[in-house]
């Protein structure tokens, strides 16, 4: 896949908003609304890709599947390897799967890879769909989307889901550490493209020692504004990690446009900003 000329950065992680992603949200729809303080509408695909058309951007779409503890079926893959298929110089579609589904999980990112050319794999999120990742059980998973050149992307650190609700929602803080569990899987398959989606607080600073450690780790700023980064994270992103930072919105909780305003005010290089607005990513992705 090619890179429009015109492109000035890539967008590494927003969320579908279409009628059939927000239902596969059940309840999580409207807590994690409450959490973040902004409602999710309905978006097509086709309006999103405007939006960051507009923008001057392009856009990493993601999927997830948390039917084995949720009972909830994910959003169908093929809404984002068709979106990728109409508008390929905005989309890069990533694929949702249910680690639990085991052979079944492997085929349908065989499926995608194949029918849609899809650039990853994920959001996965270790606490939601209440796993491991550096679980035997889950390895074949991330030796297939090695094999096939996959980016794997692992939510990473404090989840929305279930956040400011009584026991929240069930849902383990400790899945979610980067260390072990993500460093184990990057340590065993180092040919495996990773992305440790978000700053990863309040382990930030295992984030950043992990990417630091693993060259085959990207860490995504998504899901902060930028203005509330921590030092540390700034500091390693303008400098020992500048290679594998990506700009990432979590796309609707944040926009691009506050993102990229509240981005300017950091005291970033010049050459860290095009890495992590647009280098990264297209290297990453093989674009």
């Amino acid at each position: 896949m090619s890179i429009p000329e015109h492109i000035v950065a890539i967008d590494a992680h927003t969320h579908p908003q279409t009628e059939e992603f927000i239902a596969a949200m059940g309840q999580r729809h409207q807590q994690m609304s409450q959490h973040f303080g902004r409602q999710r509408p309905v978006v097509s695909f086709a309006e999103q890709a405007d939006a960051y058309r507009e923008r001057k951007m392009m856009a990493v779409i993601v999927n997830s599947d948390s039917e084995t503890t949720s009972g909830i079926k994910g959003a169908p893959n093929d809404l984002l390897g068709r979106a990728q298929a109409e508008h390929p110089d905005v989309f890069l579609a990533f694929a949702g799967i249910d680690p639990w589904k085991g052979a079944a999980a492997i085929e349908e990112i065989k499926r995608m890879h194949g029918e849609y050319g899809i650039k990853g794999v994920g959001e996965l999120n270790p606490s939601r769909q209440r796993f491991l990742p550096n679980d035997p059980r889950f390895a074949p998973i991330w030796e297939t989307c090695s094999e096939l050149g996959l980016a794997v992307m692992f939510h990473g650190g404090f989840p929305g889901a279930g956040a400011g609700t009584p026991g929240g929602g069930g849902y383990r803080l400790e899945n979610a550490r980067p260390i072990p569990y993500i460093d184990d899987v990057a340590g065993e398959f180092p040919e495996l493209r990773i992305i440790s989606a978000h700053p990863a607080w309040p382990w930030h600073l295992d984030n950043l020692a992990m990417v630091w450690h693993k060259s085959n780790v990207y860490l995504d700023l998504s899901g902060w504004a930028p203005k509330y980064l921590p030092p540390e994270v700034v500091r390693y992103a303008d400098s020992l990690i500048s290679d594998r930072v990506l700009f990432g919105s979590d796309w609707p909780v944040m926009t691009a446009d506050r993102w990229m305003t509240e981005f300017e005010a950091l005291p970033f290089k010049a050459e860290s900003r095009q890495k992590i607005l647009l280098d990264n990513a297209r290297a990453l992705f093989d674009l």
